[in-house]
């Protein structure tokens, strides 16, 4: 079948061939008079796959042809060509999309004329910035439809990998803290010792707070300084045997921690929605959270804490997502604003 190339578009103009092309695999749209407009994403993998010739100027058009022309009429096409001829490959039909995402994608067997689209796909370059708030954006606009949105992230070698991207609500099983009872504590570097058998069971027993080395309890600066706002744990230097109050015990965090800040927010939300918040330190992340006792089950999540304007490169995130698949658990980026803590989970997908 033929088609002439006309700027950014490809014109069948032969009625049965376009209706054939339209039918089998809802390719193009029909135009008055019987032809077909394909565009050019499209025709580069249909000329790939053997079903089309593409004419300019009296010369055939080779895919290679076609993929320069893109490249040099729209910045990023050939990262955008990967992914639709991935996903055609894998039986799905796929139109193009308003910017800023750029395909919208339909089930198996469906069609943009019966069936409403599954997921919108943005193409990204493993090059390319991670940037949460542009990210929340296109979540946003999905939600909005009811879809599901997919990052779709090609490598050097230009393969795909997918990732699915959704807001998370996380939410424990614990009630609140006790605070009819004070403790008292000491704090060292960069722990807190509990030093009193029954202050030390009641912290540990209630909501996990801690880790017992014996008999005695050590807390976190975050888990101290948690418990101090909430009244219910008085501190004392370990050197000195000096009152440290809270502000001070903060600038000593900061001091040895710069976005103890940030952390400490996202533990606060955490514990807030009844979670069990430990160190995420052994899966490189900043904490691990559970929904019930942590001894008769595993973490669910791996919780990452990022100020409300987060970028970073994809090979960071890659890696951040694969090791929580490797350990059974969900990564989530705790987006730390003036409001809240918004949490975003991302997976990897096979479409």
């Amino acid at each position: 079948m033929s088609g002439r190339l006309t700027r950014e578009h490809v014109i069948v103009e032969d009625q049965t061939e376009a209706s054939q092309i339209h039918n089998k695999g809802s390719y193009g749209v029909p135009q008055s008079g019987g032809g077909l407009k394909l565009e050019l994403m499209e025709a580069v993998y249909l000329v790939e796959s053997g079903r089309l010739a593409v004419v300019s100027e009296g010369a055939e058009l080779s895919a290679g042809d076609l993929l320069r022309t893109g490249h040099k009429t729209s910045e990023g096409f050939e990262v955008r060509y990967l992914v639709y001829r991935e996903l055609r490959q894998r039986g799905y039909i796929v139109k193009t999309s308003a910017p800023p995402l750029d395909f919208r994608v339909f089930p198996r067997g469906g069609s943009p004329n019966k069936t409403p689209s599954k997921w919108w796909v943005a193409a990204l370059s493993e090059r390319s910035t991670f940037d949460l708030g542009a990210l929340l954006e296109h979540l946003d606009r999905t939600s909005d439809v009811r879809k599901s949105l997919l990052l779709a992230v090609v490598d050097e070698e230009s393969d795909v990998t997918y990732y699915e991207v959704k807001r998370v609500l996380p939410k424990g099983r614990l009630g609140a803290v006790d605070l009819s009872t004070s403790h008292e504590a000491l704090v060292m570097v960069d722990r807190v010792l509990v030093n009193d058998g029954v202050s030390a069971a009641a912290l540990h027993g209630g909501h996990y707070f801690g880790k017992m080395i014996g008999p005695v309890l050590q807390l976190s600066l975050i888990e101290a300084s948690f418990l101090m706002e909430l009244g219910v744990l008085k501190l004392r230097d370990a050197k000195t045997d000096k009152p440290v109050g809270l502000p001070a015990l903060r600038r000593r965090a900061r001091a040895i921690q710069p976005d103890f800040d940030l952390r400490l927010s996202a533990f606060k939300d955490l514990k807030g929605k009844g979670m069990v918040v430990k160190t995420g330190f052994k899966y490189g992340s900043h904490f691990r959270a559970y929904e019930g006792d942590p001894d008769k089950s595993h973490a669910r999540y791996l919780i990452h804490a990022v100020p409300e304007v987060y970028r970073t490169m994809w090979p960071e995130v890659s890696r951040a997502v694969r090791l929580a698949h490797g350990v059974k658990k969900e990564i989530l980026l705790g987006r730390i604003s003036k409001k809240d803590v918004e949490y975003v989970g991302l997976s990897r997908f096979r479409p």
